[in-house]
């Protein structure tokens, strides 16, 4: 048998030298290092939420939880249906990695703080963390971390329910023990709304409720298509009663208070394009013990009048933290690799695609700290009342198309590097149309603004208000809103065939707004170039705007 030769130690590898290969991304604070964030925070009165903005930029900016967020995402939750002796378990489970981004995520009290505080417009606050989690790892910060925050208010509206959880549900001590809610220090939150025959449509739901007759305890049976974080605690659910008066909404624990497991069966875990640290299944209801949350028949309304906000509201601050992300990776890659005799960020080409790109990813982070702020203002003010129902559905649909885009031209900014599995920018792609599906898809956000300018038509007056408050600051910008202006009246009574591109020129007119408003002159005129003058061939890369100005707003971009 032959035997290869070992490599002389004296004859070196010449070919594998490594050189004009950019280094690690060094150890950063995410939030500290985000001009745009700071003013943000400073602007809007939120100075409260700094120290724990401080200590979460850290710890997403860190080396350590880049690799832990990758490790997180390559080993993939695992379904063990049975035990060894044949009995069934319906057991997920997650690796240390996961468990550790969860523990902190909690600890950070990014699921919590906007229930907790009791300062000034909490739900911005905590919209801040939530930005700069997505900046690092999104299977865990959008659901089930997500799902823990939003359905506080759906608990808070029906103690007689809600107070069993809620007090586990806002604890900062993560506890993935599988043990009855009681007996744990934290519950984690769940989400199944949707069937295999209905979709989004919830309404063509079929899974059966019967009541027990113990007060509001239910046996639930029917067939679920997507369980997000399976082995929550608690599974929010929809279901219909048996004298059908339509969607109930359900709270379904995971343990009973016997310690015995509840009749969810896994059927299967999903096989996604992104999201891979977190686990999607396929789940049978046997008579699974469940508690009716709300008035019966109306459980459809209760989640959208309670939840839907919050959980909008997140996905489109975090597609914007998914964007910030893509383009501090982009403006790192190219400021250490040099082509033709130049680092490539020096080279204008490449410096007008990071500016673009730059440029969306700040008008994607105001945009959605615009509707944050009105979901707490909307309280005390009449405007952000109307905002909070129309502007929540056009931001989710636009910074949730866009990401997409800015994460694919931010991979090509990488070169080959960027399609390999060991540059996270190829994870962030991935992950990046999750939030255009997760509630609701385009269409349905079109569907939803369509309802508000019904239903309130203020609305709408509200929304132009809003967005001429920086008329005069650009001609782009006020030529573009006076042409909106038209089009919103010529379509009012036939909206929907209209809605994606009515929303998508309502957004961008927003952001022009807010960056005139709110960002340096060259962002601003940039975009209004842009994306309101026609100065631009729809693709990355493409302004108009040469020299100092774009090597400005790069700079502005990249982590200080």
């Amino acid at each position: 048998m032959s035997v290869l030769p070992r490599p002389s130690s004296s004859r070196g590898y010449k070919t594998h030298a490594v050189e004009n290969m950019p280094p690690e991304m060094p150890d950063q604070n995410l939030y500290l290092g985000d001009e745009v964030l700071l003013a943000a925070v400073k602007r809007e009165g939120i100075d409260w939420v700094q120290e724990l903005a401080v200590k979460t930029g850290a710890l997403a900016g860190s080396q350590q939880f880049r690799d832990i967020a990758h490790i997180a995402n390559r080993e993939h939750p695992v379904l063990r249906t049975h035990d060894r002796i044949g009995r069934r378990i319906d057991m997920v489970d997650y690796h240390p990695a996961y468990h550790q981004l969860m523990a902190e995520t909690y600890r950070m009290e990014a699921h919590s703080i906007a229930w907790t505080t009791k300062n000034k417009r909490p739900q911005t606050g905590r919209s801040v963390l939530y930005y700069l989690w997505n900046q690092v790892e999104n299977g865990v910060i959008s659901c089930p971390n997500g799902m823990s925050c939003s359905i506080v208010p759906l608990l808070q509206s029906d103690p007689e329910i809600g107070n069993r959880w809620l007090s586990k549900v806002l604890s900062t001590e993560y506890d993935p023990r599988p043990l009855y809610a009681g007996e744990k220090k934290s519950v984690t939150v769940g989400m199944a709304m949707t069937e295999k025959q209905g979709g989004s449509d919830l309404r063509a739901n079929t899974t059966m409720a019967i009541p027990t007759g113990n007060d509001r305890e239910y046996l639930l049976t029917g067939h679920k298509y997507f369980v997000s974080a399976p082995m929550s605690d608690i599974i929010l659910l929809t279901a219909k009663t048996e004298n059908h008066k339509g969607i109930s909404i359900f709270i379904v624990p995971r343990i009973l208070a016997n310690g015995e497991r509840n009749s969810i069966h896994i059927q299967r875990l999903k096989t996604k394009l992104g999201n891979q640290s977190n686990a999607t299944s396929e789940v049978e209801l046997d008579n699974a013990i469940a508690y009716r949350i709300g008035e019966e028949g109306r459980g459809i309304r209760e989640f959208v009048k309670h939840m839907t906000h919050f959980i909008r509201t997140g996905l489109s601050l975090g597609s914007a933290g998914i964007m910030r992300t893509a383009v501090t990776s982009a403006i790192h890659h190219t400021t250490h690799r040099k082509a033709f005799g130049s680092t490539i960020r020096s080279l204008p080409m490449m410096q007008n695609t990071l500016a673009d790109l730059a440029i969306e990813s700040e008008a994607a982070t105001l945009i959605g700290f615009r509707v944050a702020i009105a979901g707490d203002d909307a309280k005390t003010k009449e405007a952000d009342k109307l905002l909070n129902r129309i502007l929540v559905p056009i931001a989710k649909y636009w910074n949730c198309r866009r990401v997409s885009s800015v994460t694919l031209e931010a991979l090509e900014c990488h070169g080959g590097m960027g399609y390999i599995e060991d540059q996270s920018i190829a994870r962030f792609h991935r992950e990046a149309p999750l939030n255009s599906i997760w509630e609701g898809t385009s269409a349905m956000m079109g569907l939803d603004v369509m309802r508000a300018m019904q239903a309130a038509p203020e609305s709408k007056d509200a929304l132009l208000e809003e967005i001429k408050l920086a008329k005069g600051g650009n001609r782009h910008f006020d030529t573009y809103v006076k042409k909106l202006e038209d089009e919103l009246v010529q379509c009012s009574t036939d909206f929907e065939p209209h809605a994606r591109r009515m929303m998508t020129k309502i957004a961008k007119a927003m952001q022009g707004s807010l960056l005139i408003r709110q960002s340096i002159p060259e962002v601003a005129d940039a975009f209004c170039a842009s994306r309101l003058g026609g100065e631009w061939a729809q693709e990355y890369g493409t302004l108009k705007v040469t020299g100092a100005p774009l090597k400005k707003i790069v700079d502005r971009a990249a982590i200080k």
